[in-house]
């Protein structure tokens, strides 16, 4: 039952940003009964993208969730929602990530232009620009077309599929949860395998973040916990926390549910042009990911990971 107070629920004031939290907050009021007020947020991240530019290895890491974090100690908003991949591995020990609901789909989208017949990767014309300013998804998409040449396109999701049929590239990469929310799903020309690109750590996962000192908040939101994407998104981002990685470098994690009460967590490091690929695969009890995530990146690690991580970091630079 509702106390007679709206929620507060900050959100960032991006297209995408607000439809998610709009499902956020027409799940909550469901579930719980209290209304929720949004309250729009300006980023750091968000003044980039509208500027058309990409932020630096440096001011990556949580560009999109300082100032929502702000407004939580200001007491401007009681929790804000964010996807979930951008939130840094190590989070503020003021605040609780109080929910993490089922994710939406992992994989990236492939849209190619409309002038060409291509419907995969391999099918792209030879040397096509392909729109993409992820490490993650460079690396891969060169280790499997070495002659693509990847450009940057910033801008929100319109923006950038616009520019696509300008002619500024050939094909773009986005994720396909970000795609499906805005109801574009029909835009995608692929739904790329994992094989091909394993998805970011958390990717198509939304967090959701109070103050810890605020139990009622956070009793309110745990109504919306998966536990299965909350444990599968804790050991991807376990690993990149143990990698050092960041989200610069080309480190790819999913985690998903095995036999036996088993989470099964697959991970890449790259190189930045694809010419090295690192991959291990562990299974672990689904009650200890940040465990098995920090298993894996030792393995990895053990093998030469830190190289590959350092010269991605240098380059970013």
């Amino acid at each position: 039952m509702s106390d007679g107070r709206p929620l507060r629920m900050g959100t960032r004031a991006s297209l995408l940003a607000r439809t998610q939290s709009g499902h956020v907050a027409a799940a909550l009021t469901k579930a719980t009964g209290r209304a929720v007020e949004e309250v729009l947020v300006r980023t750091e991240g968000d003044q980039l993208s509208t500027e058309g530019r990409i932020p630096s290895a440096g001011d990556s890491v949580g560009v999109f969730v300082r100032a929502l974090d702000d407004a939580l100690r200001r007491d401007e908003i009681d929790f804000a929602v964010h996807s979930l991949k951008d939130v840094p591995t190590e989070y503020a020990e003021d605040l609780l990530m109080a929910a993490v609901p089922a994710r939406a789909d992992v994989r990236d989208a492939l849209v190619v232009a409309s002038r060409h017949q291509a419907r995969t990767v391999q099918e792209l014309p030879q040397g096509a620009r392909v729109a993409t300013a992820s490490p993650r998804r460079v690396a891969q998409l060169l280790r499997l077309r070495p002659d693509l040449e990847p450009v940057t396109m910033a801008g929100n999701v319109d923006t950038r599929l616009r520019r696509l049929e300008e002619g500024r590239a050939d094909a773009l990469i986005l994720a396909c949860a970000g795609l499906d929310r805005l109801s574009l799903g029909d835009r995608i020309t692929l739904r790329i395998p994992l094989d091909e690109l394993l998805s970011a750590p958390a990717q198509g996962a939304l967090g959701i973040s109070c103050r810890r000192d605020d139990a009622g908040t956070a009793a309110a939101l745990a109504v919306l916990d998966d536990p299965l994407t909350n444990a599968a998104a804790a050991a991807e981002r376990s690993l990149l926390n143990a990698l050092r990685a960041g989200c610069r470098a080309p480190v790819a994690a999913l985690a998903t549910s095995g036999e036996g009460g088993t989470l099964v967590l697959r991970a890449r490091v790259l190189a930045l042009d694809g010419s090295e690929m690192l991959e291990d695969e562990v299974t672990g009890p689904f009650v200890d990911p940040l465990a098995l995530g920090r298993v894996v990146a030792d393995r990895l690690l053990a093998r030469g990971a830190q190289r590959l991580v350092t010269e991605a970091r240098a380059a970013a630079r």
